[in-house]
């Protein structure tokens, strides 16, 4: 039995043509079907449905053999008990620093960022040998500038609208954003055969 961890959502969506040009497809539809573990249409797979942000964890302590994680959650998580053998290049956007525009960065004290990617933003800005506070927040990063609790954002972008909504603009590219194929290390050993038969079938629905 293999178990592949996937979020409701865009990646969901998006994931979902790969998996059945592969040979998978849900039974129960996903929308309305309140099941968190889903039946296919093949014995020997499930899915299971979980948070964005858990489906690393539930891959790398072995509750699921395979999953799809945005490169953003991977970056900010960084674990080591994770292959990523597909880049999917679905669900694309930036991870992006975004500011009021024409905001020019203080050149004392320190900076203020709002973000809920801590990790990955403390280590981009130790790279540059910048010293900054990270404020983390869960939601409506746009309006933490606006009302002056951080002097700036890293947040997901994709076509913008939001940031240009509120007045603000991306300046700089952390990282380009995409949905990856991640498997369990010890899964790969001990179900070998078959994980490189699905990982094999996602790579040519993903070529094709």
């Amino acid at each position: 039995m293999l178990k592949i961890a996937l979020s409701k959502g865009r990646i969901f969506k998006e994931t979902l043509p790969i998996l059945s040009q592969a040979g998978i497809e849900p039974i129960d539809d996903p929308e309305t079907s309140r099941k968190l573990i889903l039946d296919t249409n093949r014995d020997d797979i499930k899915l299971v449905i979980i948070r964005a942000s858990d489906v690393p964890t539930y891959v790398e302590y072995g509750a699921a053999d395979v999953g799809v994680a945005g490169k953003d959650v991977l970056l900010e998580q960084g674990s080591s008990g994770l292959y990523e053998p597909i880049d999917l290049h679905i669900a694309q956007c930036r991870l992006m620093v975004a500011a009021p525009v024409g905001w020019i960065a203080p050149t004392t004290g320190r900076l203020r960022v709002a973000t809920k990617y801590i990790h990955t933003t403390q280590r981009y800005y130790a790279e540059q040998g910048k010293q900054v506070e990270v404020i983390k927040l869960y939601g409506s990063m746009e309006l933490a500038p606006l009302v002056g609790l951080a002097d700036c954002i890293v947040d997901v972008v994709d076509t913008g609208n939001t940031l240009r909504a509120n007045g603000l603009e991306a300046l700089e590219n952390i990282a380009d954003i995409s949905s990856r194929l991640i498997v369990n290390k010890a899964a790969m050993k001990m179900k070998y055969v078959q994980l490189k038969e699905l990982i094999e079938r996602i790579r040519v629905a993903v070529a094709s």
